[in-house]
């Protein structure tokens, strides 16, 4: 094979491995996005949390379906971060990536292992640990992605119900 069709076939396997992405920088920048997402919970900021995500948001969990704004997801999860430091917050397997073929929808699917303290509001630290998955849900709006929804759970821990 002559080295100009290696290249190619790169691209090409890049392309398949993200779902039909219109271009790796699609994938890429999705990525970029959910290490954002895990950077806000590692350095407890929920403006960085925020910052990519639009005004129409849905959240989807615990058996509910919400709109809130994002003056009530940053009252939510404000105080959350606030009160939570992490010494483990990691990507347990990778993401997974999809971009719909036209390129203006996109999603990553991610499982998340946690741990660290959290405060609670009489001042006491608590031990934090937990498994959560969930999907970003992306729109790309004037060549750029944002985050317009959020579907999670949290494995139960060792003897809940599931």
């Amino acid at each position: 094979m002559r080295r100009t069709g290696l290249p190619a076939i790169a691209l090409l396997l890049v392309g398949c491995a993200t779902g039909g992405a219109r271009s790796p920088s699609d994938a890429q920048q999705l990525l970029a996005l959910h290490e954002e997402v895990m950077r806000a919970h590692r350095e407890s900021d929920v403006e960085l949390l925020l910052r990519a995500e639009g005004d129409d948001y849905v959240v989807a969990g615990r058996g509910e379906i919400t709109r809130p704004d994002r003056n009530a997801r940053r009252e939510r999860l404000g105080p959350y971060l606030k009160a939570t430091r992490f010494s483990t917050y990691a990507d347990k397997v990778p993401p997974i990536v999809r971009v719909s073929s036209d390129g203006s929808l996109g999603w990553v699917i991610v499982q998340v292992e946690a741990r660290g303290e959290q405060t609670t509001p009489s001042g006491a630290v608590r031990p934090l640990e937990f498994v959560s998955a969930w999907i970003e849900l992306y729109e790309k709006k004037e060549g750029r992605w944002v985050r317009v929804g959020n579907v999670s759970n949290f494995k139960p821990s060792e003897g809940e119900g599931g």
